[in-house]
């Protein structure tokens, strides 16, 4: 790779907005949801499924039904995308709420 080719790569990388929010993780077998708060909602379906893969999520209730009906029974969507303007604190404030509220929502365990 050129290092013109790099350095703007680099740079499209630093200034990429990032979306923090609301996601939740489905088992079509089972009919049981989980949901969960991320500062990154463009990175944490791949850090979900490596760690369920591997078998080593810390979430019991989540691994053990991904172990009894494999990968294709679930699903990942995201609920809700929070507002990147809010300072750090308030948006992880927000972001509690907004979960304690999907997972009533959802009837869902919260991760």
């Amino acid at each position: 790779m050129r290092t013109e080719d790099r350095k703007a790569a680099l740079n499209a990388y630093k200034e990429r907005t990032v979306e923090g929010g609301i996601y939740a993780v489905r088992c079509v077998a089972s009919g049981e949801v989980w949901v969960g708060g991320a500062p990154d909602l463009s990175k944490i379906q791949n850090r979900l499924w490596f760690t369920l893969r591997q078998g080593t999520n810390t979430h019991r209730s989540l691994q053990s039904t991904w172990n009894a009906h494999g990968a294709e029974a679930f699903s990942f969507e995201i609920v809700e995308r929070l507002d990147a303007e809010e300072i750090g604190y308030v948006r992880d404030r927000v972001m509690r709420e907004r979960l304690i509220q999907w997972a009533e929502q959802l009837r869902a365990v919260r991760i």
